[in-house]
Formats: C-alpha cells, structure tokens, sequence
C-alpha cells in the first residue's frame, strides 16, 4: 500500500513540475546548445551575391507614297503632263541596357525576437561600424527554421526566409557619390 501511494505521490509530482525539454537542453552534457527562445543570440553568416542583366531593342518603320500623274491631249493638241507626289517616312530604333552585380560578405549576431506556434523563429540584429567619420549599419530581419541552426549556432543568410539585408553607408564618401544640387535640378528639368 505505501508504494502504491509513493508511486501515485510521484506520478503526480512529475506531472506538476514537469519540465521543457528545449529548456534543459542548454545544461545538457549530450545536446548542442542552438538558440531557440526569446532572446537568445544567434550568428548570421551573411554571404550573398546578386547579378541580373536586361537587354532591350526596339525597332519600328513606316513608310507611304502617293503619286498623280496626269497628261492628255485636247483637240489634238497636248497638254502639259502633271506629276505630284507626296512621301512620308518614319523610323524609330531605341536600345537599353541593365546590368546589376553585388555582394555582401561577413558575420553578423542577431537575436530571436519572437518564436512562431510551428517553433520557427524570427530574427532580427544590426551592426553599426565608424572609421575615421565614415559610418556603416547592417541590418537583418527574418524567419529561421531551428532546423536550419548548425551546431555553433550559425546559420547561412540564405537560409533565412523573408530575409531582409541592409547594407547602408553616410559619411564623406557615400556624400561624394551623390549628385549634387544642380545635378539634380538638372535631370528633373531634362
């Protein structure tokens, strides 16, 4: 009778303070230790690469003649021959290029902001570097899937679903490659 209730006591004790699983695993000698809850850091290796190109070429023509020619002759004698004529033509022939490379490489620590009912997780980080006034910010906002997580809890930036990847500069330099005022003016005029 006494283990019946030490049993009953212990089922019940189980089932009131069971515990996560996921929690645990962090403190477990035998599993890795991947970011999985609110708040934990996880390293995004951002290696992406870009090209596209398009290539136009249109051309159009038209062309059209009208001519009179008249000449006759009246009480046997000749008139004089009229001849008239009217020509127009139109060509047109445009072309356009486009071509488009990047790439960004580096390594970037995000953080789980929030963790989906299918147990997906939605990053987001940024960094911010300045050297010598010239400032640069990345930033990255997506969906992970914990399956996609590696054992050093990095996970590849083309992996990430919804990944959104912002790679921004101000300073003297990213000044210098702007159009000035005038330019502007110019190309909104013309």
């Amino acid at each position: 009778m006494k283990i019946k209730i030490f049993v009953t006591v212990m089922l019940l004790a189980s089932a009131v303070f069971a515990q996560d699983l996921r929690q645990n695993a962090v403190m477990s000698l035998f599993s890795d230790q991947k970011a999985i809850q609110v708040g934990d850091a996880i390293t995004i290796i951002i290696v992406e690469a870009s090209q596209a190109s398009n290539d136009a070429t249109t051309t159009t023509g038209r062309s059209s003649t009208i001519s009179v020619d008249a000449s006759g002759t009246v009480n046997n004698k000749a008139i004089p021959g009229i001849n008239g004529g009217v020509g127009t033509k139109n060509d047109f022939s445009g072309s356009g290029s486009t071509k488009t490379t990047g790439m960004i490489q580096t390594k970037l620590s995000a953080m789980i902001d929030s963790v989906y009912a299918n147990g997906n997780l939605r990053i987001k980080g940024s960094r911010k570097i300045v050297i010598n006034g010239e400032e640069q910010t990345i930033t990255i906002t997506g969906i992970v899937r914990p399956s996609d997580i590696m054992s050093n809890n990095t996970v590849f930036s083309t992996n990430i679903s919804e990944a959104e990847i912002v790679f921004a500069g101000d300073g003297a330099i990213a000044s210098s490659q702007k159009p000035g005022l005038f330019t502007k003016i110019f190309h909104w005029l013309f």
